[in-house]
């Protein structure tokens, strides 16, 4: 039998030959899309290399018992299974054919010498598993892709190299939890010749971010597309409109490299010159072009298409298409269609920025200050400059919440997510436009305000059950953000594999008096209560899933209103001040009580709650704390989940001295690690604009930091705001982070976004 088909014998049926990505690009070829030419070595030949080298019995033992939520042992036996295929050689048969056909690749059809003789391209060889075309199925798996090989050789080590990762600890962890038999699991390794790019990126033919379906999606970079998926560069974003191919919307971001082949054929980052870095880098009629080849594509196959492409020379390739499995064509908004009972109050007073989406109607109640907050009663509109924690108990009585400073990550915006109350933040002028007892209608969805009752949809006055993907599984464990136990019920129907992140500063605000004036008063123990009452309600909610708890975090100026809060310091700067582990250790009772109030719970049978340390930025920290710990029975990461709070630059820079003294995990604090690395308030609206989680130095602090403790088995995880951005979490899996923390009200739209993106590794997408 012959052990290669090119793409011109490859169709969409040809998934049991070519796999996935063999069988797409053979369809697309045959189609006449600009297809680079190749072949499949086929999941046929890898099933006779397993058979005739005697190695497929010894994988299933490997295999056998495994127990793949013991991550050492997965570890282990990938290591073990890949090693195994890596050091057993092909058969010289099938050797023979690769060759020949990898010579036939670079021939020019009108050199007749090169027929005869062949000669070596560069090439890429990628991974194309037969089980591909299973979309009900998410797969992660790490599948090797390699790029640029050159040379008979190499190309027969790439290709076994191909084969091995079929076996990577996140694939046989899926096929294990999907119930998927390993051995008829089989592999493809695709080798199509190179496009030596000068220009690339990725398309959607639907908006992967809005469900959109007329809008195509294009992001572009200079050289390889590797830069957009390794989140080393932020690519020029340009949206067009499917049906008429008008450019909607173009975002340019400054590009300073770009991943080029040097003359050694190696991937190489290279400057891209000044002139060009904040340019668009393809052109408005190639934009159109590109998306004429998408929207054809998807008419092709019936469905949107997640298409990768490349430029070289002006000439544009697609080197790779696969159906977006996770899109749901978006319901119309109903909050967009609010209509006024009286036309005349239909008046937009005010604007500001969505924080929490909805539609409230109901009578303002401007705070001025926190000593106002008894003004607010059940269905009030709470207007204020800003929301602090000690107003939580009077945000969970508001209908709407408007508050003229803050931004996507200010305190207004998070909480109300996680009640899901509408809120606009960032208006400016709220708490002077708006009057107390004034009526007014607050489209958070819309970000403004309208003058007058207007007439609400039924459906956004009643909270509806709402229904989540639960059956979806995904290697990277998707968690909540949780601070008020009441809503710990609601948080468990997500299917969620944990909390991530618990912040206690809420349930204190609830208590009414502030942590230092329980030592004041000597009432320690009451403080202990308050907190297992708040913490043990969220554990239940949440049995035998973890639940990381953060030490309390307290900015000096933001708890004034509780009982002993007047005695707080004041200082120049709260946010960078006296506040967090700092504060904790210079009053080591009050962390005392706060572990204690763990241990009790673990005492009770909550065995499942975690601690973690805030805004640590040396190891003397990590090292007092965990001697506390230990004084009151418990031993840190024996038994108890213990770590630390990755939120400042520090912390980053000593992640391996952090990891050595030994923790269970880390997690990320994206909200204050953005802003102490760009210098920027993230509570200032006029510079909110500035503030970007995705900036380069972010996600390289977040790339050091995941590959250090991944050297040393430290899980990893995130539980900042960012963590519910479709982008952070694509990058975040790319770099195989353990867990994504995200609000309560976008866990379904964060699964997803993980289970498309773990697929796309097993696909192994450059």
């Amino acid at each position: 039998m012959s052990y290669v088909a090119w793409f011109k014998d490859l169709s969409k049926d040809s998934i049991a030959i070519a796999g996935g990505k063999g069988s797409n690009l053979g369809e697309m070829f045959n189609k006449g899309i600009n297809v680079p030419n190749g072949f499949s070595v086929t999941a046929q030949a890898y099933a006779e290399y397993i058979e005739t080298t005697q190695i497929k019995s010894q994988i299933e033992q490997f295999l056998q018992g495994i127990d793949i939520d013991n991550t050492e042992q997965l570890q282990h036996t990938a290591q073990q299974i890949q090693q195994l295929i890596i050091s057993t050689p092909i058969p010289e048969n099938i050797v023979e054919e690769i060759e020949d056909n990898y010579e036939l690749l670079g021939a020019d059809k009108d050199q007749a010498h090169e027929l005869v003789e062949g000669t070596e391209v560069f090439v890429a060889v990628r991974s194309s598993a037969t089980a591909e075309d299973l979309p009900e199925a998410s797969f992660a798996g790490q599948q090797a892709t390699y790029l640029n090989i050159k040379g008979k050789d190499n190309v027969v080590v790439a290709v076994l190299a191909c084969w091995a990762s079929l076996f990577t600890a996140r694939a046989i962890y899926y096929r294990e939890k999907n119930k998927f038999d390993h051995s008829k699991v089989l592999i493809s390794a695709i080798v199509q010749k190179m496009v030596n790019s000068d220009r690339s990126g990725i398309m959607f033919t639907v908006n992967p971010a809005t469900n959109v379906e007329n809008e195509i999606v294009i992001e572009a970079v200079y050289g390889l597309g590797e830069m957009i998926v390794s989140g080393q560069v932020n690519p020029n974003l340009y949206i067009i409109d499917k049906k008429t191919r008008e450019i909607k919307k173009i975002e340019v971001k400054k590009q300073e490299v770009g991943l080029f082949r040097n003359e050694q054929g190696e991937n190489e980052k290279q400057d891209i010159p000044k002139e060009d870095q904040t340019t668009q880098v393809v052109t408005d009629a190639q934009i159109k072009d590109l998306a004429r080849i998408g929207k054809k594509i998807e008419e092709h196959y019936g469905m949107p298409q997640d298409i990768e492409w490349a430029i070289e020379n002006n000439n544009i390739f697609i080197v790779q298409s696969r159906a977006v499995t996770t899109f749901k064509p978006k319901k119309v908004e109903t909050t967009g269609e609010v209509k006024p009972v009286n036309e005349g109050h239909g008046e937009i007073i005010l604007k500001g920025e969505t924080a929490s989406k909805g539609v409230y109607a109901g009578k303002v109640k401007v705070i001025k200050n926190a000593s106002e907050l008894n003004k607010i009663e059940n269905g009030d509109i709470l207007v204020t400059t800003m929301t602090t924690p000690d107003m939580v108990p009077a945000m969970q009585k508001a209908g709407a919440i408007v508050t003229n400073e803050g931004g996507m990550t200010c305190h207004a915006a998070i909480v109300s997510r996680e009640m899901g109350t509408p809120c606009i933040v960032g208006t400016e002028n709220a708490t002077d436009v708006l009057k107390d007892g004034q009526e007014v209608t607050v489209n958070a969805t819309q970000g403004v305000v309208f003058r007058g009752i207007m007439e609400v949809p039924k459906e956004e006055t009643v909270k509806h059950e709402e229904h989540y993907d639960t059956d979806i599984i995904t290697a990277t464990e998707i968690k909540v953000i949780l601070d008020l136990p009441d809503l710990a019920e609601h948080a468990a129907a997500t299917g969620a594999d944990g909390v991530g992140l618990v912040r206690i500063e809420i349930m204190i605000a609830n208590g009414g008096i502030h942590p230092a004036e329980y030592l004041r008063q000597g009432k320690v123990q009451s403080y202990i209560d308050l907190l297992k009452e708040g913490i043990g309600k969220i554990a239940t909610a949440f049995a035998h899933k973890p639940v990381w708890v953060r030490c309390s975090d307290m900015r000096t100026d933001e708890y004034r209103n509780l009982q002993g809060g007047d005695q707080e310091p004041k200082e120049t700067d709260p946010m960078i001040g006296w506040h967090a582990i700092r504060r904790l250790l210079d009053e080591p009772e009050l962390l005392k009580a706060e572990f204690q109030a763990v241990k009790e719970l673990h005492d009770d049978g909550h065995d499942n709650v975690g601690i973690m340390l805030p805004f640590v930025i040396n190891v003397d920290e990590l090292t007092k704390a965990k001697d506390i710990m230990r004084s009151i029975g418990l031993e840190p990461c024996k038994d108890i989940d213990f770590g630390v709070m990755i939120e400042t630059p520090a912390s980053c820079w000593i992640i391996d001295e952090l990891c050595k003294e030994g923790i269970s995990f880390v997690s990320f604090g994206t909200n204050d690690l953005t802003q102490l690395t760009l210098g920027l308030d993230r509570n200032n609206q006029r510079i909110a604009k500035l503030f970007d989680e995705m900036h380069p130095a972010v996600l390289g602090e977040i790339t050091k930091v995941i590959e250090t403790c991944k050297r040393h088995n430290v899980k990893t995880s995130i539980c900042g705001q960012a963590g519910s951005r479709p982008e952070m979490a694509e990058f975040l899996v790319r770099l195989g982070v353990d867990s994504i923390s995200s609000n309560v009200d976008v866990v379904d739209e964060i699964r997803h976004t993980v289970a498309q993106m773990e697929k796309k590794l097993l696909l192994e997408k450059n």
